[in-house]
Order: C-alpha cells, then structure tokens, then sequence
C-alpha cells in the first residue's frame, strides 16, 4: 500500500457558472443550465440546445500576455486550476517545482481553434492565427497550467473521449501513491459546442433535440455540456507539512478496455472498471453510499451501465442511490469525469445525494434508486464516479471522506 492521496483543492468551471459552489447548488437543486443555442457561425441543425457557458470573459482571469495562447477549453482550466489552488492553499505565483504533475484530459483539445482554421481556410480565405498550434494541442491546458504555476514533474493530456478527465485524474493519484511526485494537479476541459462539434455528435444520433432524461424510459440522447474540472491531490505528509485542510480522500482508481464496439458499450467492460477500483481501494461494493453515474440518457449507455452496476453490486443495487447530474452541466467529453467527481466530493461533503433531473418513467432496463426530481439527505462515507466513453474505454474513481471534515 502507498501513500494516502488527499484531495485538498477542487475547482470547476460550467455552464452552471464559475467555481464549484455554483455547481454544486446547480447540482443540488436541478437546475439545469442547459439552453438554446446561439453560436458565432449558423448552426443548421435539428439539436439546436447545448449547456454551454454563456458571458464568459476570460480577459478577466487570465493575463493579457497568456491569453492570445489559449483556445477556449485551456481558458476554462486555468480558471477551474486557480479555484483549486487557492483553494488548497498554495498562494498563486509559488513556484512548485519538480515534484509537482499536472495531467489535464481532453476529447478534443482546442475545438473552437480547428473550426475557425478550417473555416478561414476553406470559406473566408482569412489568414489563420499564427498561434493555431499552441492554441488547438490538446496537451494545451497541462502546459499552460504548468508553466503559471512552475510544476516542472511531469505533465501531459490524456485524451481517451469520455473517459479523459477521469483517467487523468486516476493516473495522478497513482504517481502520488506511488512516490514520483508530492503533488498532482490534474481533472479535465472542453469546449466542444461549436457548428461542427453539434452537426458532428447529431449526425451520430446521440443528441436529444428536447431533454436529457437519464435511465427514463422516455430517454431519446444526450446533452453537449463544456467547462473543466480541476483538482490538487496531495500525498497525506505533504498535505500535512503545509496544513492544508484535506477535503476528502481519492481511494481507488479503475480503468478498462471493452476491446470491442467503438460505439457500442459493453457492461463487462464497465463493470471490470468499477470493480478494479474498488479494489485498488480496498473496498468492498458494500461500502460504497453512493455513485455518481456515467448515465448520459443514451438508449444504450444507461441500460449498459445498469447492467455494468448490477454485476458490481448485485442484490443491493436497488438500494443503493444512483444519480446522473448531466441534465444539469451536460455532457462535457473529456471534462465531464472531472466536472462529475467535483459534484461527488461536494456531495460525499454535504451528505446530500443529486437528483437525476427530467426522469419521468421507469425503464425495466434501467432497474435503479436513481433519485429521481429532487435531492436527498443520505450519509456518503464512500462515493464512486464513473466515466465510459466511446472506444470502449471506462474509467472509475473512488472517493472516501476523511475523518474530521
């Protein structure tokens, strides 16, 4: 066994606004942030709703020198990042050195850089901004993050669609477990709502053109989402050398391959993730209080991730509150595993669980407590959020609360 990992810093950036705090109550309450469209260039599209973050100024947090570099997905997490880093109290502008990793994942990168330079390039004629690359890199965010705070250990994207955040966050966990770093900021950005990205994901026949309502019979797709999620975990004798006030304890971190489909989800690869998080926890599936599920009010995903759960944890899944709080912050790619574990943490804290928003009709499919229309006080001691994503990747990550928070 290896060092305990603490998370002592989180921040979050959606549609719901800026930091975790609103998130949270968006998350608590049911309100859902998700409206109608209104992009630079015309979308002709029947999906004409996404949870998209609207009158953000990212003049007004990043400086005027680093902005020209940052495409709009690495903007919200240099802002998610200094939520979190203040939050652990690490005063902006220390210098963290080389036992310090940053790991930022990504579906996509700098979306909205690639459809304005193929746009230039193809329609207008526009010369294409000489900062492109730095800008669209998917490795973009963890570079920026890194160099404003001077973490010199190792620092990269993980980019595996849904599942990225979720992987960073878990691989972070482990080089802090494991003695290669003291520190690892890590979580997950996009910002993927653009003409391209809607036409793209409709063609797929995933989005619903009214409401996301995971695990309801009703359920016709998903919602784009963007934002980024970002979180400083800490080893427990760095944390405590720095009096850094923990906020809960990554326990376990799982992660597997369907091998299979690209598209098409298979629930033994799911389940194979949450149990080799719970084991990498050392936790039996009794312990667990709560999940936060993938749960994207997909035909195919909600009746395979019941079926993934119900191998999990058998008998007990029907007591066990299951919810997805997608229909409040969307569905973010590689964001969502980091934005859905910060509702996790706040959850595992308030001992409240989210509702699931929009269900309306039990689906024998998707046999689940998953809380529907509104929260409820419930004790969470052990919490687990999953992420699976196409290519048949799955991600799981375990948090436990600490004693005395």
């Amino acid at each position: 066994m290896g060092r305990r990992v603490l998370v002592t810093g989180c921040g979050a950036v959606t549609a719901a606004g800026l930091g975790l705090p609103a998130l949270w109550h968006a998350a608590r309450d049911g309100v859902s942030a998700v409206r109608p469209l209104d992009l630079a260039r015309p979308l002709k599209s029947n999906v004409r709703i996404a949870a998209r973050l609207e009158h953000f100024d990212p003049a007004a947090h990043i400086d005027a020198a680093v902005l020209p570099f940052c495409d709009r997905f690495t903007q919200f997490a240099l802002v998610a990042a200094a939520e979190a880093l203040a939050q652990a109290g690490l005063p902006a502008g220390e210098r963290l050195g080389p036992r310090t990793a940053v790991i930022v994942g990504t579906g996509i990168g700098g979306a909205e850089t690639i459809e304005a330079g193929i746009h230039n390039a193809y329609v207008t004629g526009q010369r294409i901004d000489p900062w492109s690359v730095p800008r669209l890199m998917p490795n973009a965010a963890a570079s920026q993050i890194s160099a404003r705070i001077g973490a010199q250990g190792p620092s990269f994207a993980v980019s595996s669609a849904c599942a990225s955040g979720a992987q960073a966050i878990g691989l972070g966990a482990h080089m802090v477990r494991a003695g290669l770093v003291e520190r690892a900021v890590v979580g997950g950005a996009e910002a993927c709502i653009t003409a391209s990205g809607m036409k793209s994901w409709e063609a797929l026949r995933v989005l619903s053109p009214d409401l996301c309502r995971p695990f309801s019979r009703d359920r016709n797709g998903m919602t784009l989402g963007e934002g980024a999620g970002i979180f400083v975990l800490e080893d427990e004798e760095t944390a405590a050398r720095r009096g850094a006030r923990p906020l809960a304890e990554l326990l376990g971190y799982g992660t597997s391959s369907d091998a299979g489909d690209i598209v098409r989800p298979d629930p033994g690869g799911a389940a194979a993730a949450m149990a080799a998080a719970l084991a990498d926890a050392g936790l039996a599936a009794g312990a667990v209080d709560y999940v936060n599920a993938h749960g994207t009010g997909t035909i195919a995903n909600d009746a395979a991730e019941t079926a993934a759960l119900r191998e999990v944890f058998g008998e007990r899944l029907a007591a066990l509150p299951v919810s997805s709080t997608k229909p409040v912050h969307g569905h973010a790619l590689g964001a969502a595993g980091a934005i859905e574990l910060a509702v996790t943490l706040a959850a595992l804290a308030a001992g409240i669980v989210p509702p699931t928003l929009n269900w309306t009709t039990p689906d024998p499919r998707c046999e689940l407590d998953c809380v529907p229309g509104a929260a409820r006080p419930h004790p969470i001691g052990i919490a687990m959020s999953n992420s699976f994503a196409f290519g048949g990747i799955n991600a799981s990550l375990v948090l436990g609360r600490v004693e005395g928070t």
